[in-house]
């Protein structure tokens, strides 16, 4: 259910700390551990926002937090919510009161449009899918107070579905994982790395300096 205020500057705190967490590797957190704490209710709502963002087909008849409309692979599937939820970040704590904030919005959406919710569902999980999208389009305005919540949480989900955060690229890959398949993403060579041997544009870019080192750096 909707959760109490949030205290917005230890929030953004907490955001600004997962993206440096982020940026410095992979995740190490197994995807079955990074959700455990959290309730179906904040699972759906935060299944529901990934999927907006980044949508993907149902898994099962009934699947409601994701809206179904497009067929293939989507943010949840990639794993959206174990990269949000992983203990490896700061977030686990406040995902609930954003699970929160996000279902008061869909509530007032709801309410001003005379828009029917399915009882038993996070508000957010109960609109329809044209609904959530244009709510979640106003969430990222300049002028809207929280929006830098949800830039920061669109910034996670993207990273779990284009470079699968929270898993080694390596072991994703081998695993399937839906995001890096559906991109196109490269296996790496036989011994675990990636190796370009060809020019992005199948010529040097630049002369090599005659001062050049073996290693590659400038003398």
């Amino acid at each position: 259910m909707p959760a109490a205020p949030l205290g917005r500057r230890g929030l953004l705190k907490a955001l600004a700390a997962a993206t440096t967490v982020l940026a410095a590797g992979p995740l190490t957190t197994a995807p079955a551990e990074a959700t455990a704490s959290l309730t179906a209710w904040t699972t759906q709502s935060l299944e529901a926002f990934a999927d907006t963002l980044i949508p993907g087909q149902r898994r099962h008849p009934g699947d409601l937090p994701i809206a179904g409309a497009v067929t293939g692979p989507g943010a949840v599937q990639a794993g959206a919510v174990q990269v949000l939820a992983s203990p490896d970040l700061p977030l686990g704590p406040w995902l609930p009161e954003i699970a929160g904030l996000l279902d008061a919005r869909a509530l007032a959406w709801a309410a001003t449009r005379l828009l029917w919710l399915p009882p038993g569902w996070p508000p957010f999980v109960g609109l329809p899918s044209d609904h959530r999208t244009a709510l979640v389009t106003g969430l990222f305005d300049p002028a809207d107070l929280d929006h830098p919540i949800w830039q920061v949480l669109a910034l996670l989900v993207g990273l779990a579905f284009d470079t699968a955060a929270h898993q080694h690229t390596a072991d994703a890959l081998a695993a399937g994982h839906p995001g890096l398949t559906w991109i196109g993403f490269p296996a790496p060579d036989a011994d675990g790395l990636w190796r370009f041997p060809e020019h992005s544009y199948n010529r040097p870019l630049a002369d090599l300096h005659p001062n050049t080192t073996a290693s590659g750096s400038p003398a």
